[in-house]
Order: structure tokens, then C-alpha cells, then sequence
């Protein structure tokens, strides 16, 4: 320990970089966690979809029509206030909203849990892990 604290006093410039790096991953971490808290993967989204869960689309309407997942109602973010009155039935049902990335979605399940509903997840790593397990994409 006395070593390492020799070292410090010596390379304070490495010290503080070598200290910075672990705080970013750190950081990083507790941030990659809390958002696949309430996160499904592409597979135990199929799972719940076969259970009948509703899908909410969260892209904008231009994208949902160039290719969606089979059954999902497109809700475009600046529609989330207005779009909860179509959903509001579904607050005992399970709900699954994804993006395109997975990036956004973290958040409105967050909104919509504070909105009542007690079953509602996201798509981890959205419509991009979708296609990449090679699932099926619907068009309009």
C-alpha cells in the first residue's frame, strides 16, 4: 500500500488518469444496469407476444412504416401524452415498447409506470436486436 501511495506522489498525472478510468467504468456500468432493469431480450419478448402482451412502437410514424414488429401500434414519442388515452386500458396487461436502439424506451416505461401501468417493459437493444436475431419485420 505505502508502494502504491509512493507512486501516486511520484506519477500524479497517471494516478488521476488511472482514477478517472475506473470511475467512468464504473459510471458506465451502474448506467448499463439500471437500464436493462425492466429490459426483455428479443427471445422473451416473442414469449410474452405468444402470452398476448401489446407491443408500442416508440419510433416515428415514418420509420414504423418502413418496418415494424407484427402487431405493434406505432405511439411516436411527442404522442406518449396523448397516445396514453388509447393504452390506458392496458395497465393490467403486460406491455412491451421498444425503439430503435433501445435508448428511449428505458424512459417511457418509466413514464408509464408512474402512469399506473404494472406490467410494462422494454425491448432490449430495440428493433436493431430484433433484426439481428433475424426476426420478422412487418412493412405497410
Amino acid at each position: 500500500m505505502q508502494r502504491l501511495l509512493e507512486y501516486a506522489t511520484h506519477h500524479l498525472g497517471l494516478a488521476v488518469l488511472a482514477l478517472g478510468a475506473v470511475l467512468a467504468v464504473a459510471v458506465y456500468e451502474l448506467r448499463e444496469r439500471s437500464r436493462a432493469i425492466g429490459a426483455v431480450s428479443p427471445q422473451d419478448a416473442v414469449r410474452l407476444m405468444n402470452q398476448g402482451a401489446t407491443l408500442l412502437d416508440l419510433r416515428s410514424a415514418e420509420d414504423y412504416g418502413v418496418g415494424h414488429i407484427r402487431g405493434a401500434r406505432s405511439l411516436p414519442p411527442g404522442k406518449l401524452g396523448d397516445g396514453l388515452d388509447g393504452i390506458k386500458r392496458l395497465k393490467d396487461r403486460t406491455v412491451i415498447v421498444y425503439c430503435e436502439r433501445g435508448a428511449t424506451a428505458p424512459a417511457t416505461v418509466r413514464a408509464l409506470q408512474q402512469q399506473g401501468f404494472s406490467q410494462v417493459v422494454s425491448l432490449r437493444g430495440g428493433l436493431s436486436a430484433w433484426r439481428a436475431e433475424h426476426l420478422p419485420v412487418a412493412r405497410d
